[in-house]
């Protein structure tokens, strides 16, 4: 697209095939960002970018197939972006959790999610550097969660990957903000999208998060999108090192209560 205030930029959004990152990438694509989706499911991007080519008549969507645990494949995908034009905007979505009692956490399930939520931020921030100073800087976002700032019983490594990425956002942000980059993140709630699908199919732990959220309600995509994009954007320009809520207010109180489910995968077996 050739107007609103992203026009010429370029943005990369990994995770970008459904849920949050979709989100995200069209709430770049409505202010004029090219949009360049990033996930390990090609066939998923392709029917997004479908579905957002549609909306946009005149944007340029594409895709690339990426695993960000692998570094040499997000390289290939941050040199796919740059080849779009000037590489702006790093959208660092890709992530996945998974529930057990801490004295039941596998190592494989430990490795899995730091794999994916910590490891494949920080390659994908470190492989964007070099072609966002180029560009003249840019902007990096990193989705992390409430469970950053709250403890989530039973999902230890989950919250443990996302305080990090937390702390790997500032530090990005105070090494290389003299190069022209900023770095800032955001702290869903619960969002309905496909990862949380599982777990608001059960009305008692949805309960229980609406009676710890202030504003009474689960959020929507197009929140956390929305402050996404005001953090993407020129909007934002002096701002960079934070990690903001979107929470519904969840994050004044506790962590959501998620006993049910783990009574019914670990029967009896909830504590040592």
């Amino acid at each position: 697209m050739e107007s609103g205030p992203l026009a010429g930029h370029v943005a990369l959004v990994t995770g970008g095939g459904t849920g949050i990152g979709l989100g995200c990438a069209e709430a770049l694509l409505a202010d004029g960002a090219a949009v360049l989706l990033a996930a390990r499911n090609l066939d998923r991007l392709d029917e997004a970018a479908a579905g957002l080519r549609s909306n946009f008549d005149d944007a340029t969507v594409a895709t690339v197939a990426c695993d960000v645990t692998d570094e040499s494949s997000v390289a290939a995908a941050v040199r796919t972006a740059s080849e779009l034009g000037p590489l702006k905007i790093v959208v660092v979505n890709a992530g996945f959790g998974a529930a057990a009692p801490f004295h039941r956490t596998s190592l494989d399930d430990w490795s899995a999610v730091m794999a994916t939520n910590l490891t494949g931020a920080f390659l994908t921030m470190r492989e964007s550097v070099e072609p966002m100073v180029a560009a003249g800087g840019g902007s990096m976002v990193a989705v992390s969660s409430i469970a950053g700032v709250e403890t989530h019983r039973f999902m230890t490594p989950y919250t443990v990957s996302k305080a990090g990425l937390e702390m790997l956002v500032k530090q990005v942000a105070d090494e290389l903000g003299p190069s022209g980059i900023r770095a800032n993140a955001v702290r869903p709630g619960l969002v309905p999208t496909d990862a949380t699908a599982g777990m608001m199919s059960i009305p008692a732990i949805v309960e229980d998060y609406h009676a710890q959220m202030p504003l009474g309600r689960e959020g929507t995509t197009e929140d956390i999108a929305n402050l996404v994009r005001f953090l993407a954007g020129p909007e934002s320009s002096w701002i960079t090192g934070t990690c903001i809520s979107a929470d519904g207010g969840h994050h004044l109180r506790r962590g959501p209560n998620i006993d049910p489910v783990m009574e019914m995968l670990h029967p009896g077996d909830t504590a040592p």
